[in-house]
């Protein structure tokens, strides 16, 4: 919840302005601004020929209806969004958005031609007492129950440990791995290994341009969620250059 329509304006024509072709062209860039916003950015975006394309940070389960105050996937996908994240951590912790309802907003997403962002992780108490791979396995499977597998593999999961968002304490490259190797494992089980190795696997918590490099390099790690680095258009393009690096 950052940026009103101005400021979100500057900062993705500050974004373009610093963006290279080299630093899009090898990698799939997206900004998710806030609802408010997405009509200024997307004609920013679209106006300008800004390298990144428009993603939303939640949506609604229903299209339309009597739910005052909600924001429907097919108005999203009438604003030209490409993504939408599902089951954000802070979704789940400080709204209560249970496995279920975060499946039913994924199949939302898709029924209006968009892709999910997909993100599950763990508590640190979860962490504590050894149930990361049991959290993990029970979101990706309500998650992706009834999704197709050619869907699942155009969509993208993000694995973003709760105790590193914020936190300024990434997970180290070998845990992330070991925890999106899983998620991959978990998602062959649902939909077959064709799907699951193509779905794209995000890692995100406190990542930025030091240690997106070394995360991508990691053979189950296929790009990243950016939390607040984002919101410095400087910063942002340092882990663009970082991952177009990776990709080499």
């Amino acid at each position: 919840m950052n940026f009103d329509h101005l400021q979100a304006i500057h900062a993705v024509r500050d974004l373009g302005l610093r963006l290279r072709p080299a630093d899009a062209g090898p990698v799939d860039l997206s900004v998710h601004p806030p609802f408010t916003d997405l009509r200024s950015v997307q004609t920013v975006i679209e106006g300008e020929g800004v390298p990144v394309a428009l993603g939303a940070q939640n949506c609604a389960v229903e299209d339309s209806g009597p739910f005052t105050g909600e924001v429907s996937p097919a108005m999203l996908a009438k604003l030209h969004v490409d993504y939408v994240i599902v089951g954000h951590s802070e979704r789940r912790q400080l709204f209560g958005e249970s496995d279920e309802l975060v499946g039913a907003k994924l199949k939302a997403v898709l029924r209006n031609g968009m892709t999910p962002i997909l993100c599950v992780g763990e508590t640190v108490d979860e962490r504590d007492v050894g149930l990361t791979r049991d959290r993990l396995a029970t979101q990706v499977e309500i998650g992706l129950g009834g999704v197709p597998p050619e869907s699942v593999a155009a969509m993208v999961i993000a694995y973003e440990p709760v105790w590193a968002i914020g936190a300024g304490q990434a997970a180290t490259p070998e845990d992330a791995q070991e925890a999106c190797s899983w998620i991959r494992d978990v998602a062959t089980r649902s939909v077959g290994a064709g799907a699951a190795g193509q779905v794209r696997i995000q890692y995100g918590g406190s990542v930025n341009a030091e240690n997106t490099e070394s995360l991508l390099r990691c053979p189950d790690i296929d790009g990243v969620l950016v939390g607040g680095a984002s919101l410095d258009a400087a910063a942002f393009v340092g882990i663009a250059r970082a991952a177009a690096i990776a990709t080499r």
